[in-house]
């Protein structure tokens, strides 16, 4: 298998729907794509978010593309089946340190404003802050349908705590330099965190390939073949 026909194993972030992929997924055709689903958010651990993605991969050995909170799904998908996943690119994505959770990962005092959050409003964000972050530099027929979609996941996915094994596969890491969901400085400290000598940065906001669809989906081929 060549770089250019390796398969992928695309991971959303939280909340958002998988049809945000398809037009990444037209332009990496030929090469096979799938997009992972999510577990029943009913008590669902980060385990049972790494179980739903592994199911939904039919190859023996792939790669991940792992967008915002996925990556905390795809970086322990790393740990649990390193004979399967061949590489792993985050995007604008929250990467905690070896046997951290995504809420320890936030920021003081933002991990403690997020943990109170959760415990009395639940996941769901209000539609003004999805659209005041998630949906910068989309068009406002894009940004409603991204706000529709929205569902809210497991607390396990934020609170879950991932394995403190280090990650021995390529890596790369791409910061989107607008974005009002997570900051580029912070994204800087996931990429640190993930230890990726593969890095690029887009023009985007917090969607990039919905917002500027070719040039990450360019992205995503050069880091495939770099390490191909």
């Amino acid at each position: 298998m060549t770089s250019s026909d390796e398969p992928v194993l695309l991971l959303s972030g939280a909340g958002l729907p998988s049809w945000i992929w398809e037009g990444t997924r037209e332009l990496l055709a030929p090469r096979p794509t799938a997009v992972a689903p999510r577990p029943s958010p009913d008590g669902a651990a980060l385990a049972d978010y790494v179980e739903a993605a592994l199911g939904a991969a039919p190859w023996e050995r792939f790669a991940v593309v792992a967008h915002s909170a996925g990556a905390v799904v795809g970086a322990e998908l790393a740990r649990r089946a390193p004979e399967r996943v061949r590489a792993l690119l985050a995007v604008c994505a929250v990467v905690p340190r070896p046997g951290g959770s995504f809420v320890s990962s936030m920021p003081f005092p933002q991990r403690h404003v997020l943990s109170l959050a959760m415990r009395f409003a639940g996941t769901r964000p209000p539609d003004s802050a999805i659209r005041r972050g998630l949906t910068t530099g989309l068009d406002d027929g894009t940004a409603e349908r991204i706000v529709d979609a929205f569902v809210p996941e497991a607390v396990g996915l934020y609170r879950g705590q991932v394995g403190d094994g280090e990650l021995r596969l390529p890596r790369g890491y791409v910061t989107t330099l607008e974005d009002r969901e997570i900051a580029p400085a912070l994204q800087r400290r996931f990429a640190a965190n993930l230890g990726s000598p593969w890095q690029a940065s887009l023009d985007t906001g917090h969607l990039p390939m919905l917002e500027d669809t070719a040039s990450f989906t360019r992205a995503v081929t050069r880091f495939l073949d770099a390490r191909g």
